[in-house]
Parts: C-alpha cells; structure tokens; sequence
C-alpha cells in the first residue's frame, strides 16, 4: 500500500530507495499555454541566458514502504515553470540532485550562486536540476548519482565517482520541489579550495559566468545564519541533520 506524502512545509525524508516511473505531462488547456509561453518570452528578454532546454519535473512522490520512495516523473523544459506565474494554472514541481560535500574536519560546503543566475546570490548545495535520459537510455539511481557527480566536477571542480555517491535524503519544499541529496567522501579543505578556484578562473578564461561565485565550509547552522544572502529552503534542515550525526 502507497501513501502520498503530504505538501507541507520544508520536508526532510530519509530514504534508500528510489523507485522511478515516468509518467506523461499534464495536458494544458490553449489559454494557460499562451500566457505560459507570454510569461517565458517576457523573461527570456530580460535575461537572454535563459534557455529551454530538457529538465526533468516530478509528477508525485510516494512512500511505498520504510524508506523506499516512489518518485513518478515527467519530461518538460524549462518554460513549463513559467506556469508558477500564471493565475490559476499549476506548475509540476521541480526536480533537482544536490551534493553534501564536507570537508574532513566535519564541515559542509555551500555555494553561492552567482549575480548572472536566476537565483543571484543565494547560498546552496552544489547541484542542478535532472535532466531526461538521452533516447535508448532510462533515468534510475545510477543515472542520478552519475548527474550529481557531474555537478561536483562543473561547479567545483571536484571530481568524483558516481559509486561512491550515497543518496542521503529526499527533500519536500517552495513549490513542492523535490531534491535528492547525495553525500560525498570528505575531502581536506586545500583540495576543496583549489579545485574551486581553478574552476572559476577557467571559466572566465573561457569568457564564460561562473554559476557559482563563492564558496563557504559551516559546522552549524549558526555559522549558516552568518552568511549574508538569500539561502535555499532545504540548506538549514539538511545541515542540521549533518552535523547531528557528526
């Protein structure tokens, strides 16, 4: 027997066990669809980086036996969340794998996006949104660990295997965005530092905005409340629950 987890807070679920389905999209009716595509146009002139690109939305999540959950999604792009800003419309929730990676002093790192993203100056996890298999391919747990591995190796330069990424935890919040976190090995703050500073000068070498633009290790989320900024909804509870086991 299934139960469909409640929409209520910021949510926090220990699980070992995805079970993916991929389901169809929603229709849309004509209306919603116009002011959808009105609304997408409308930001994209204001910040031409915008791209529609494939991404990855749930459908539902569902506990389907002691931390086993089951995780129904569907394939959209990037305008189909332009439907948050349209009145009485409704937007599927988003997708997203981030990376605990402490340090081996029992810090955490968190990442500060940079003034060019859709979320300037906010304080995170590394990580990004699921992207859809390629054709031929399937989106299961393997594929997902592969993805938040990759996010370690473009936003931080960390490089990782996806074995021994381990997912930790599920997490439930603004507008029912689901993300997977996955806990990485603990590496010494050197390493983690170099790493990040060689991947943004290559990136502005290459005349390219790095997504992110600092860096910080916490041990408490007092230490979290001391850096300025917007942080993301999930950041605290997942610290908290860090450093309580350590």
């Amino acid at each position: 027997m299934t139960e469909t987890l409640p929409p209520v807070g910021i949510d926090l679920f220990d699980v070992e066990r995805l079970q993916l389905v991929e389901v169809e999209e929603p229709p849309l009716s004509p209306s919603d669809e116009l002011a959808r595509d009105r609304v997408w146009d409308t930001a994209v002139q204001a910040n031409p980086t915008l791209f529609d690109g494939p991404v990855v939305a749930c459908a539902e999540l569902e506990r389907t036996g002691a931390r086993i959950l089951r995780l129904s999604w569907v394939r959209v792009t990037y305008r189909h969340y332009a439907l948050r800003r349209v009145p009485g419309a409704t937007a599927l929730p988003s997708l997203f794998v981030n990376v605990v990676q402490p340090a081996d002093d029992g810090r955490v790192l968190v990442a500060r996006m940079s003034p060019s993203t859709a979320a300037p100056g906010r304080w995170q996890l590394p990580g990004g949104s699921v992207e859809p298999p390629k054709d031929g391919e399937v989106l299961d747990e393997s594929e997902l660990a592969g993805q938040a591995a990759r996010e370690l190796v473009e936003e931080l330069g960390i490089g990782v295997a996806a074995e021994a990424l381990r997912l930790w935890a599920v997490t439930r919040g603004e507008n029912s965005s689901v993300g997977l976190t996955y806990l990485a090995p603990a590496l010494p703050e050197a390493a983690v530092c170099t790493a990040f500073a060689a991947t943004v000068a290559d990136e502005r070498a290459q005349g390219r905005k790095p997504e992110l633009d600092d860096i910080a290790l916490v041990r408490s989320t007092d230490e979290l409340d001391g850096l300025a900024g917007p942080h993301a909804d999930y950041l605290e509870p997942i610290i908290r629950r860090y450093t309580a086991g350590h």
